[in-house]
């Protein structure tokens, strides 16, 4: 009577875990290409940590708490280490939803890989797709980044200014100095006329030519 219960039990697991069926997943390990000449072999020990990992995943997610390592099915393993496995529902006598299954390796890949000493690319579940990297901060602070650039702007909209009144200033310092060299010029050419040189009018300081006086002009004094 056992034996004929266990082999009714066998024949159910064996329809419930099968390659491709509903709810079932393919896992791929590389062990050797991971650890090189370190590689452990996969045996019916590393199954049953395998197992204990699931059921450990599948215990996480809400309702199912009740999951035992019994309740992870393995199926068409091979030598080059690969198989099927299927989560069931002993009460209902069928497997969880790939959905539920999907959702518990997620959360907990890290801790299987680690289990095993391997990563996503060593320990492949086919249909699962791989844990997303952590998002890692950046080293700076943007507030900072940003408070820089406005304050190199500033800094550089201030310099800017500065040149500019620099270069007003000097302009404006530069016209005035043009005119009186000019008007010194004027006064200093020496006019001739007839051949006999003439000084020009002194216009600032009411100077007269000599050269246009009367000789009564020269000889009554001002």
């Amino acid at each position: 009577m056992l034996w004929l219960l266990f082999f009714l039990v066998t024949a159910i697991h064996a329809e419930l875990c099968q390659p491709d069926a509903e709810n079932a997943f393919k896992v791929r390990l590389s062990i050797k290409t991971a650890l090189g000449d370190k590689a452990y072999a996969w045996d019916t020990n590393e199954e049953y940590l395998f197992k204990a990992m699931v059921a450990f995943s599948m215990r996480k997610v809400p309702n199912r708490e009740t999951t035992e390592i019994s309740h992870v099915l393995l199926c068409n393993v091979t030598q080059r280490v690969s198989f099927w496995f299927v989560v069931t529902d002993p009460s209902k006598n069928h497997t969880l939803p790939a959905v539920e299954v999907q959702s518990a390796i997620r959360m907990n890949r890290n801790r299987i890989n680690n289990a095993f000493s391997l990563d996503d690319q060593t320990l492949e579940f086919l249909k699962i797709p791989s844990t997303l990297k952590p998002h890692t901060d950046a080293s700076v602070p943007i507030w900072i980044i940003i408070f820089g650039v406005i304050f190199c702007v500033v800094v550089v909209a201030i310099m800017l200014l500065i040149l500019s009144g620099i270069r007003q200033r000097r302009r404006k310092n530069k016209g005035p100095s043009e005119v009186d060299d000019t008007e010194d010029k004027c006064e200093n050419t020496i006019t001739i006329e007839n051949g006999i040189p003439c000084d020009p009018l002194d216009v600032k300081g009411g100077h007269i030519n000599d050269a246009f006086m009367t000789e009564d002009e020269r000889l009554t004094p001002l």
